[in-house]
């Protein structure tokens, strides 16, 4: 698995360990974020044997050498964070496309059983129509969504033209425990813990469609086991909605900050979109997947992860 010491990865990890699969890891574990060695050691307290190679997807001789000893690929690794791709776009390119053509050579090249692409609804840009179905138009309005569909694009033609067993996941506004400081959740809950004012870019009235860790993670194996992925491209989307003012709103109710701070609101960030709601009914149908948590629940379990740091 590329990108297993990550926060989607890491909770990848344990339901592929706690299934009794043999787990290679492959992470540069570069510091655009930190916690990685925290990630790690939750995953050691399942006490499962796993393989860990420090490696970059832009290494091709290692990473070949990874794949190699692989049967199947989940892809996870990729330069996350919108706002650091708007600063960072080659960074973007090079990491998320050519890294995952470079994964893509090294599966054909050793002829591996499947390949499932971590993607994101970032690639869909503004909404055209809501929810968003897996034909909606795919216009992204910022690096980063460029860079992810451009590699979905690479796994596209890969398996039509060599035949390699892929399937694309677009996700949605994934959070959790171990999640990233630079998503709004923990951004929101690092600021309130503090007293101070979490900040919103723009009015608060853009929407997002946020899914839970665990909910990911199932669709994510149910994706590697079924056949009926195959070529195939899925939104895993909890398939509401909220906006980011009421978000913030309840991260400081759930943080017991009520009626003692409120939020400051700031320009609004380029390459955001107002919109996204999944319309998660494929998934539901070929994968026999649906999302179990609610937002409510989910916000629940990370600030008791968060308080608990």
């Amino acid at each position: 698995m590329t990108g297993g010491a990550g926060f989607i990865g890491t909770h990848l990890v344990m339901g592929l360990l706690s299934s009794g699969a043999i787990v290679l890891i492959y992470d540069n574990f570069y510091e655009f974020y930190p916690g990685k060695e925290d990630n790690l050691g939750a995953i050691q307290s399942l006490g499962v044997p796993f393989t860990l190679e420090k490696g970059d997807i832009l290494e091709e001789e290692k990473l070949s050498s990874a794949v190699k000893r692989s049967d199947v690929i989940f892809h996870l690794a990729g330069q996350a964070g919108v706002r650091y791709c708007n600063q960072f776009p080659l960074k973007a390119n090079s990491v998320n496309v050519t890294g995952t053509l470079n994964i893509l050579r090294a599966a054909k090249e050793n002829r591996i059983e499947k390949l499932v692409f971590a993607s994101s609804s970032s690639i869909y840009g503004d909404p055209v129509y809501l929810p968003m179905d897996e034909n909606h138009p795919t216009g992204p309005n910022s690096p980063y969504g460029v860079s992810k569909l451009a590699a979905e694009q690479y796994v596209r033609v890969f398996s039509k033209i060599y035949g390699i067993n892929t399937c694309c996941l677009r996700y949605f506004s994934v959070y959790g425990p171990r999640g990233r400081p630079d998503q709004v959740i923990y951004a929101f809950a690092e600021k309130i813990a503090k007293g101070i004012s979490p900040e919103i870019f723009g009015d608060g009235e853009q929407t997002r469609d946020f899914t839970f860790v665990s909910d990911v993670v199932e669709a994510t194996l149910l994706a590697m086991e079924k056949d009926e992925s195959s070529g195939q491209v899925f939104n895993i989307g909890c398939g509401s909605r909220v906006t980011i003012k009421e978000l913030a709103q309840m991260v400081i109710t759930g943080l017991g900050k009520e009626g003692t701070i409120a939020p400051v609101y700031k320009e609004k960030s380029r390459g955001d979109f107002p919109d996204t709601l999944a319309n998660n009914e494929k998934a539901k149908k070929l994968l026999g997947w649906a999302p179990k948590v609610s937002l409510k629940e989910g916000l629940e379990q990370f600030l008791q992860w968060f308080s608990s740091k």
